[in-house]
């Protein structure tokens, strides 16, 4: 608790100095479901996010100071077991609606770009998610839900989160723009895990963007566009997890977590002007012992400004 005070105290104080001297500079959203990807409808089913950014300006790069940019971001997230009308019982994993609530400070130490700050997570029926699924899946017929009954409860977890990357410019604009960025990730909460991972872009975005990376996926999406060329955009990335505990996946329940969460991920955004479509694919390994494969979820941002 000490910590998510200690977390609290830098952000927020130092988000809002003086009436005046901040606005809100971006938005970026994210759009993910497995009905656009392998087509099912289980596990790591479908979530939203939004993010909204505040700071003082941008100028292409990140500022040095804890608080002067912060991504304020929102995300609602659908976990299922395999089956929603007839689940196994004992060997799937349980029904979980998830809502997070986050405070992110994106800053930079010498070549570091870093990400801290608190997910406040609320799980449960409390989040009437599971209600709204159901209802799209009676008015699609899609046949009832029999899980929600033997659903992940009503809680709130603070989550920390953190991110440290940097990024390294493998081709300059004489051909097409190619960048490799590794980075490292910690999580303690809801989740509990250490993640190290890359991404890779061809193509001119990036350069002088800002992007926020989502939480499930791993794909990172555009808040801010710099002043560059617009074109098409190739990214390809991958992660893998050490997760020591999971509120999705309790222990108590019977469940083993896999040794490595492994994500595998590549997109295409297209842009023209000030509009731009993004579309993403990203393979899920096994989160649990029993689950007996991994799966694609498809994931979509549009922007529409004239």
């Amino acid at each position: 608790m000490r910590s998510i005070l200690l977390i609290l105290l830098m952000i927020l104080p130092a988000a809002a100095p003086q009436a005046g001297e901040r606005e809100w500079l971006g938005r970026a959203r994210l759009f993910t479901n497995d009905k656009l990807g392998d087509g099912q409808d289980r596990w790591r089913t479908g979530s939203y996010s939004l993010s909204a950014i505040r700071g003082q300006s941008w100028d292409g790069h990140l500022p040095a100071g804890l608080g002067d940019l912060v991504e304020y971001r929102i995300r609602t997230a659908i976990i299922a077991p395999d089956d929603l009308s007839n689940p196994v019982l004992g060997t799937d994993r349980r029904y979980a609606a998830a809502i997070h609530f986050g405070a992110i400070s994106h800053f930079r130490r010498g070549a570091l770009d870093i990400a801290l700050g608190l997910d406040m997570v609320v799980t449960g029926p409390q989040t009437g998610l599971g209600d709204f699924q159901s209802w799209v899946h009676g008015g699609l017929g899609l046949g009832q839900i029999q899980v929600l009954g033997s659903q992940i409860g009503n809680a709130l977890y603070p989550t920390l989160v953190a991110e440290v990357s940097r990024e390294f410019v493998l081709a300059a604009p004489g051909g097409r723009r190619t960048t490799f960025r590794p980075f490292l990730e910690a999580q303690a909460g809801v989740e509990t895990l250490a993640r190290i991972g890359a991404d890779f872009t061809f193509g001119p975005a990036g350069e002088g963007d800002f992007m926020v990376r989502d939480v499930g996926t791993g794909q990172r999406s555009t808040a801010m566009k710099g002043n560059r060329t617009r074109g098409v955009t190739f990214v390809l990335g991958g992660d893998i997890a050490y997760v020591a505990d999971s509120a999705f996946l309790p222990r108590a329940s019977g469940f083993g977590l896999t040794p490595a969460r492994v994500r595998l991920r590549g997109g295409v955004l297209v842009e023209e002007g000030q509009r731009s479509l993004f579309y993403g694919l990203t393979w899920l390994g096994r989160e649990f012992v029993n689950q007996p494969e991994g799966q694609v979820v498809g994931s979509v941002a549009i922007r529409m400004r004239f």
